[in-house]
Protein backbone atom coordinates (compact mmCIF):
# COMPACT_ATOMS: atom_id res chain seq x y z
CA UNK A 1 0.00 0.00 0.00
CA UNK A 2 1.28 3.71 -0.83
CA UNK A 3 1.54 6.32 1.31
CA UNK A 4 -1.06 8.07 -0.04
CA UNK A 5 -3.44 5.11 -0.25
CA UNK A 6 -2.84 5.00 3.52
CA UNK A 7 -3.38 8.53 4.40
CA UNK A 8 -6.61 8.11 2.25
CA UNK A 9 -7.67 4.69 4.25
CA UNK A 10 -6.93 6.63 7.65
CA UNK A 11 -8.91 9.15 6.53
CA UNK A 12 -11.69 7.63 5.43
CA UNK A 13 -12.39 5.96 8.77
CA UNK A 14 -11.62 8.78 10.56
CA UNK A 15 -14.30 10.49 8.99
CA UNK A 16 -16.89 7.11 9.67
CA UNK A 17 -15.89 7.09 13.05
CA UNK A 18 -16.28 11.30 13.49
CA UNK A 19 -20.07 11.03 11.74
CA UNK A 20 -20.69 7.80 14.07
CA UNK A 21 -19.13 10.34 17.11
CA UNK A 22 -22.16 12.68 15.70
CA UNK A 23 -24.86 10.74 15.55
CA UNK A 24 -23.60 8.80 19.75
CA UNK A 25 -24.19 12.55 20.68
CA UNK A 26 -27.34 13.40 19.26
CA UNK A 27 -28.70 10.15 21.09
CA UNK A 28 -27.18 11.37 24.71
CA UNK A 29 -24.64 8.43 24.43
CA UNK A 30 -22.16 11.14 25.45
CA UNK A 31 -19.14 8.38 26.31
CA UNK A 32 -19.84 6.48 23.62
CA UNK A 33 -19.48 9.56 21.24
CA UNK A 34 -16.59 10.63 23.16
CA UNK A 35 -14.63 7.20 22.34
CA UNK A 36 -15.28 7.49 18.87
CA UNK A 37 -14.12 11.07 18.58
CA UNK A 38 -11.06 10.13 20.44
CA UNK A 39 -10.28 7.16 17.87
CA UNK A 40 -11.58 9.46 14.89
CA UNK A 41 -8.58 12.01 16.06
CA UNK A 42 -6.44 8.80 16.39
CA UNK A 43 -6.97 7.80 12.74
CA UNK A 44 -6.37 11.62 11.26
CA UNK A 45 -3.32 12.17 13.60
CA UNK A 46 -1.69 9.09 12.53
CA UNK A 47 -2.80 10.20 8.25
CA UNK A 48 -1.49 13.60 8.95
CA UNK A 49 2.36 12.73 10.21
CA UNK A 50 2.52 10.08 7.04
CA UNK A 51 3.23 13.59 5.20
CA UNK A 52 5.68 15.93 5.03
CA UNK A 53 5.84 19.85 4.29
CA UNK A 54 5.95 19.47 0.92
CA UNK A 55 2.81 18.03 0.96
CA UNK A 56 0.49 20.94 1.20
CA UNK A 57 -2.77 21.62 1.12
CA UNK A 58 -3.49 18.16 2.28
CA UNK A 59 -1.40 17.78 4.80
CA UNK A 60 -2.18 21.30 6.66
CA UNK A 61 -5.85 19.99 6.13
CA UNK A 62 -5.30 16.68 7.71
CA UNK A 63 -3.81 18.46 10.53
CA UNK A 64 -6.18 20.90 11.19
CA UNK A 65 -8.89 17.93 10.94
CA UNK A 66 -6.97 16.06 13.50
CA UNK A 67 -6.71 18.91 16.07
CA UNK A 68 -10.42 19.93 15.35
CA UNK A 69 -10.98 15.93 16.76
CA UNK A 70 -9.07 16.83 19.58
CA UNK A 71 -10.47 19.69 20.53
CA UNK A 72 -13.62 18.16 20.77
CA UNK A 73 -13.03 15.41 23.21
CA UNK A 74 -10.88 17.93 25.62
CA UNK A 75 -7.36 17.21 24.44
CA UNK A 76 -6.48 20.85 24.56
CA UNK A 77 -3.02 20.65 24.90
CA UNK A 78 -2.66 17.87 21.73
CA UNK A 79 -4.63 19.80 19.85
CA UNK A 80 -2.34 23.06 20.42
CA UNK A 81 0.14 21.08 19.43
CA UNK A 82 -1.03 19.74 15.98
CA UNK A 83 -1.92 23.50 15.22
CA UNK A 84 1.49 24.26 16.04
CA UNK A 85 3.11 21.46 13.89
CA UNK A 86 0.63 22.43 11.08
CA UNK A 87 1.52 25.84 10.82
CA UNK A 88 5.42 25.17 10.56
CA UNK A 89 4.37 24.05 7.02
CA UNK A 90 4.04 25.81 3.78
CA UNK A 91 0.21 26.08 4.57
CA UNK A 92 -2.14 28.12 1.94
CA UNK A 93 -3.37 31.58 3.85
CA UNK A 94 -7.16 30.47 4.24
CA UNK A 95 -6.06 27.12 6.08
CA UNK A 96 -3.91 28.65 8.52
CA UNK A 97 -6.30 31.31 9.22
CA UNK A 98 -8.66 28.47 10.27
CA UNK A 99 -5.62 27.08 12.06
CA UNK A 100 -5.24 30.08 14.33
CA UNK A 101 -9.27 30.32 14.84
CA UNK A 102 -9.20 27.07 16.52
CA UNK A 103 -5.82 27.74 17.85
CA UNK A 104 -7.66 30.67 20.13
CA UNK A 105 -10.95 28.71 20.63
CA UNK A 106 -7.99 26.34 22.11
CA UNK A 107 -6.65 29.05 23.94
CA UNK A 108 -10.09 30.02 25.41
CA UNK A 109 -11.22 26.48 26.64
CA UNK A 110 -7.62 25.89 28.13
CA UNK A 111 -8.01 29.30 30.26
CA UNK A 112 -11.37 28.08 31.77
Amino acid sequence: MTTIERVDQLHKEAMELAGAAMILHLQGKFEEASYANKQAFLKEREAAELYDSSIEPTRSVLYRSAATLAFKFGAFQESQRLITVALSGNVPEEIAEELRDLLEQVKKAIAL
